[in-house]
């Protein structure tokens, strides 16, 4: 589920890369609706029937936060905190 992800995205220090076939569906569905920015690059074939494609998730937007608020399970932080200011993870 791409919402699932975008939680584990923001439990994870960015910017992060993405190279499991089913992450990266993920990371292009969040791409789509808005909720992070990301570069997906294809690279080069390692076989006939093997497309490879690498994704580099570089933040979460404001929606993705506003999303993630939602689900009610990450913790609220004001927006001048570190977490929102740096992009750091807080412990």
């Amino acid at each position: 589920m791409p919402l699932l992800f975008l939680m584990r995205l923001f439990h994870t220090p960015l910017p992060v890369r993405v190279v499991q076939a089913e992450e990266i569906r993920h990371v292009s569905v969040l791409v789509a609706t808005g909720l992070i920015e990301a570069r997906i690059t294809p690279l080069p074939p390692r076989g006939p029937y093997l497309k490879s494609t690498v994704a580099t998730v570089t933040r979460i937007t404001e929606e993705g936060l506003a999303e993630i608020a939602k689900m009610d399970c990450a913790p609220r932080f004001p927006k001048n905190s570190m977490r929102f200011a740096r992009g750091l993870r807080l412990m």
